[in-house]
């Protein structure tokens, strides 16, 4: 049994605000063991529940945050950016039975701590055949699109609500409840690592690959906070503007569409000035 773990810092034990994950800030350094943390209760626990091999893709910014001396000795760790599939690279390969979303969080526009859809802000909401997609759900996605479901979720009490959407049947751990954006009634990090493992534990039984998911199409919709940011995003073929700071593009699947994403945001984030966005 070969679990993969996307690991993400927002949806971390401890972790409220941008110092916390934002890289080179004295509390990113301390954050970066609560996140650790996580992540080695989560491989803990599914190798308690029998799994034979657990890989950890680092998914947070500069996807060089987890403390590699700190994971169990039976742990790999894929670190570092420009990856196939960013989040969940490793999924496609066919040896993954199944995937864990650990400090993961909401979408763009919706409540959550630090809430955002791949961009910290610019983005005001993204949507995907018509439904709110959080990073969540667009993983959960292009995981199913090579036959591996999603088997335990980590974050706030609200990534564990948005969960029950595109990943009923997985185990969910709260490791703290949402007060606003920015702020979250927290439990201490032995609390949290003992209900990681146990919830990875029992997730391993579900880590049982299926028929990949193909055929149909995607539509992937984004809304910016800025009309320049729209027009910008339209410089990726087969991206048009589908709306007021919207714009839209479909694939045929979620390979392609997830990259598409990620190069929307790319050059987004690129036309981004400070202080007016």
């Amino acid at each position: 049994m070969k679990i993969l773990v996307s690991a993400d810092m927002e949806g971390a034990t401890g972790v409220t605000w941008p110092g916390d994950v934002l890289p080179g800030t004295p509390q990113w350094e301390r954050c970066r063991a609560l996140f650790t943390s996580d992540v080695n209760a989560a491989a803990l626990g599914f190798f308690d529940g029998g799994a034979d091999e657990v890989v950890v893709n680092e998914a947070h910014w500069s996807m060089r945050n987890l403390l590699l001396e700190r994971l169990d000795d039976r742990v790999q760790m894929l670190t570092g950016r420009h990856k196939s599939l960013s989040m969940v690279e490793g999924v496609q390969h066919g040896d993954v039975d199944g995937i864990a979303f650990v400090g993961y969080h909401t979408g763009a526009g919706t409540e959550g701590v630090l809430a955002h859809t791949y961009l910290a802000n610019s983005i005001t909401g993204v949507w995907l055949n018509g439904t709110r997609a959080s990073e969540g759900l667009l993983n959960a996605h292009v995981a199913a699109e090579y036959g591996v479901p999603v088997v335990l979720v980590t974050g706030d009490d609200l990534t564990c609500v948005d969960a029950r959407g595109y990943a009923p049947g997985a185990r969910t751990v709260a490791v703290k409840d949402h007060v606003s954006r920015y702020a979250a009634v927290c439990r201490t990090p032995a609390r949290t690592a003992a209900d990681i493992r146990a919830a990875a534990a029992g997730a391993a039984a579900l880590a049982v690959r299926h028929t990949p998911l193909t055929g149909g199409s995607w539509t992937v919709e984004l809304e910016f906070d800025a009309a320049h940011l729209a027009a910008a995003a339209t410089v990726v073929p087969g991206v048009a503007p589908s709306g007021e700071r919207r714009v839209a593009y479909t694939s045929g699947t979620m390979y392609e569409g997830i990259r598409t994403f990620k190069a929307v945001t790319t050059i987004v984030s690129a036309a981004v000035e400070e202080q007016y966005g």
